[in-house]
């Protein structure tokens, strides 16, 4: 595995993440299976581990605290997300500094931690980045409840807004092979000093036609919520199908290959249920892919 720079923060993280959420953090998905897909990310050198607060019906940030109990975390970010919960019925989104500052202290209780690697704020707007918030997370800092914070949002807008904003050491974007346009507003926010992450990185399968491949009731899951909420991705994936056909490297692979070519992005972050995945993806680290292949992807994106 390798490792990058998380912006100034001072931190290094594995160039890929491991993201704790969706079926993952299902009661549905047995607890054991969950666990051991953390400790294989461990042993092979994962340092980041992504979660959230609302995630999973509000289990999977429980569960990734149990995943790490006992654990040598010296070495490892854990990063979770405030601004959003479950209530036990829908997600509740509120960001108001004072549901900020509970969930942080929820969270540091979930997860067993005493601090925090990164706090980000779960979609926050422009207008709620405001001194009162700013001021706030400056605070968890200097408390040392946490060592960086940052903001995930798949707003362009909002994001340029955050390169400019001194206080947030962090930017998390949804960029993939399917979303190259996000390469400018990362190549600012890395110029501003923020640590980059990539979220959605594997484009969630659409490049390999995963929303067709239904083995288990997960992926009947993950495939009804690709069609109602991304059927363009799904449609726009079946150009990518050459990488599926490498010879050196998997699509999946491929997809992570693509997003770490940019010197920008300081992990890759993906979630897997299925140990061979894991590894598979784990495995992506260190490759590069050619400029006959970087060619054809930029085609395909045209």
């Amino acid at each position: 595995m390798l490792y990058r720079p998380l912006g100034r923060t001072g931190l290094q993280v594995s160039e890929i993440g491991l993201g704790c959420a969706s079926w993952w953090g299902k009661a549905a998905f047995d607890e054991r299976q969950a666990h051991r897909l953390v400790h294989a990310a461990l042993e092979r050198g994962v340092t980041f581990f992504d979660t959230g607060a609302s995630y999973s019906g509000g289990e999977a940030e429980p569960r990734l605290g149990r995943a790490l109990k006992g654990r040598d975390l010296d070495r490892v970010v854990v990063a979770t997300k405030a601004g959003t919960r479950h209530d036990g019925r829908r997600v509740v989104r509120d960001m108001a500094p004072a549901a900020v500052a509970a969930s942080l202290e929820r969270s540091l209780k979930t997860l067993g931690l005493e601090r925090l690697g990164l706090l980000q704020l779960h979609g926050p707007s422009v207008a709620e980045l405001n001194d009162e918030m700013l001021g706030l997370l400056e605070s968890f800092k200097r408390r040392g409840l946490v060592r960086a914070v940052g903001v995930n949002s798949f707003d362009p807008a909002v994001i340029e807004a955050v390169a400019a904003l001194p206080a947030i050491d962090v930017v998390m974007v949804d960029y993939n092979v399917l979303r190259p346009e996000r390469a400018p507003v990362i190549a600012e926010a890395a110029r501003q000093g923020k640590g980059v992450l990539a979220g959605m990185a594997l484009a969630m399968g659409h490049t390999g036609g995963q929303v067709l491949k239904l083995r288990a009731v997960r992926d009947v899951w993950y495939a009804l919520r690709a069609l109602k909420n991304h059927r363009a991705d799904v449609v726009r994936g079946a150009r990518f199908g050459f990488l599926h056909r490498l010879p050196d490297m998997t699509g999946a692979q491929a997809a992570l290959a693509y997003v770490l070519a940019d010197p920008n992005v300081s992990c890759a972050v993906f979630g897997a249920t299925r140990m061979a995945h894991l590894v598979e993806n784990l495995e992506a680290s260190g490759k590069r892919l050619d400029e006959t292949v970087m060619a054809a992807i930029r085609q395909a994106q045209a």
